[in-house]
């Protein structure tokens, strides 16, 4: 874990501010993510653990802005969410979050340079500038021989690698990763945790991750327990 005195120097990347988020069943209530206040910051290898149905995936979700708090405050980069707009919003996510799923969740059709090529074509780059960014990428996660290779053609391992690249390819300011071992075997999952954990040392990414699997956890800098919509302990 990264001692107080390096996070004292950091700036935050995310602030949540007495954070709410309620769902019905029925007319029942969940409080699924239930008054957490908290801050990440820059260059923190952050892991949220618990259960099943403990909040993490919900409050990665509200730090991500797929999901508006019912009540309470997400700051990202010193932006508050709730000031955006449906559309800002959708900018914020394409600028600011990376996202690294447990299904990886490439489009089967294009290939692994298409796939991580994606997000830049949204973002207006020129071909030639596109072509450059990912080829860098794919060399940074150890794919450059596997561009013109689609998914199908790929390992578990190196679907999730070309995953990480595509998240990366905006220089997000923080990569939100639900599970990202979790549909791998121990070896490739640990291949990929290996790969995180150097790009977060010598990039200084922020990263935020769910996991269930204590020997994973162990590749973050700090540790959040959670349990019943809450953090129970930090470290």
């Amino acid at each position: 874990m990264a001692d107080g005195s390096e996070t004292a120097k950091s700036s935050e990347t995310v602030k949540l501010d007495n954070v709410h988020k309620v769902y019905y069943t029925g007319k029942i209530p969940v409080n699924a993510v239930n008054g957490i206040s908290l801050s990440i910051y820059e260059g923190e290898f952050t892991v949220l653990m618990g259960p099943s149905g403990c909040g993490k995936s919900t409050l990665l979700h509200l730090i991500g802005a797929v999901d508006k708090p019912t009540t309470g405050s997400v700051i990202i980069e010193k932006v508050p969410l709730t000031t955006l707009s449906d559309n800002q919003l959708s900018d914020f996510r394409r600028d600011k979050i990376g996202f690294v799923f447990q299904l990886y969740n490439l489009i089967p059709s294009l290939t692994a340079y298409e796939n991580i090529e994606i997000p830049l074509s949204f973002k207006g780059m020129s071909s030639k500038k596109r072509g450059e960014k990912v080829m860098d990428l794919l060399k940074m996660v150890g794919l450059e021989d596997r561009a013109d290779h689609t998914p199908s053609m790929l390992s578990g391992g190196e679907q999730q690698r070309v995953a990480i690249a595509r998240a990366l390819a905006n220089n997000p300011a923080i990569v939100l990763l639900d599970e990202p071992t979790g549909d791998l075997d121990r070896k490739s999952g640990e291949a990929v945790m290996e790969l995180l954990a150097g790009l977060n040392k010598n990039r200084d990414k922020t990263y935020c991750m769910v996991t269930h699997d204590p020997e994973i956890s162990r590749y973050g800098s700090r540790v959040l327990h959670m349990l019943d919509g809450k953090i129970v302990k930090d470290g």
